[in-house]
């Protein structure tokens, strides 16, 4: 039984196509997310790497901030449920999820058995988001890859004290112009996201094991520093972009099932 699940997210799109919920026969993740024809270009392509034509397809689900306009999928979830079944599935261990996407941050708690016990969501601000990644990584003129670089190489960090991502770039090019390292401004900017985020984590109660899923999650300047502010081993999965996609391809093969 083959089901797809594809994770349109503002940046992102992510394509998996899973066999009988237990193996991935193919993936694909294309930049470009929600309005762009990235999210069909995804899902061509992860149905050419498993080697599957659409009449193979039992059922296709979306999920993520785009999911309602993806028009061959069969019905769409939350991303909340998608990336809480996602990271369950590839790491059963996990008991808090955090989510960093590009436009929000999301945190889950779940129980032994992978349930959604509560979650928080923080929407309302691009602070602490993936775009404030985006936009300080442009101020430097470096790519998001070399933030993680940049920051490793730090032992003073500069503080970013605003909360508004407008003005956290005013005071990032104020700090450049006073001559502050770039390496000690990229620790602070990666700093600056870790407080945020582990704030909204803490409001949840944070359990271990503690996961992070997204593209976020491989960048090792936001996730050290957000160990150090949850005083917390930070965990997550070499598929962590792959998390919504995932849990949707599940979900898909859950509802065959019945």
């Amino acid at each position: 039984m083959v089901t797809i699940g594809i994770d349109i997210g503002s940046t992102t799109s992510k394509c998996v196509v899973m066999q009988d919920g237990k193996r991935i026969l193919g993936s694909a993740l294309i930049i470009g997310g929600a309005g762009t024809q990235k999210p069909e270009m995804a899902y061509e392509l992860a149905m050419e790497n498993a080697r599957i034509k659409e009449q193979d397809i039992g059922l296709i689900i979306s999920t993520g901030y785009g999911r309602s306009t993806f028009e061959k999928s069969d019905e769409n979830l939350s991303e909340l449920t998608c990336h809480a079944k996602g990271v369950y599935f590839t790491s059963p261990g996990a008991r808090t999820i955090i989510d960093i996407g590009g436009q929000d941050v999301k945190v889950m708690s779940l129980n032994a058995n992978g349930k959604m016990k509560s979650f928080l969501m923080n929407d309302k601000c691009a602070a602490g988001t993936g775009r404030f990644l985006d936009v300080m990584a442009g101020i430097l003129q470096v790519s998001i890859e070399d933030l993680e670089v940049l920051a490793s190489k730090s032992h003073q960090p500069a503080s970013i004290s605003s909360t508004c991502t407008v003005f956290a770039e005013s005071e990032v090019i104020s700090q450049m112009a006073r001559g502050i390292k770039l390496e000690d401004i990229a620790r602070g900017i990666c700093e600056s996201v870790a407080k945020r985020v582990a704030a909204l984590s803490q409001r949840i109660g944070i359990e271990e094991q503690v996961y992070m899923s997204g593209g976020v999650a491989k960048n090792g300047g936001v996730r050290n520093a957000l160990e150090r502010s949850l005083n917390k081993p930070v965990l997550y999965h070499e598929d962590a972009q792959y998390m919504g996609a995932i849990g949707a391809a599940l979900s898909a093969y859950e509802r065959l099932s019945m």
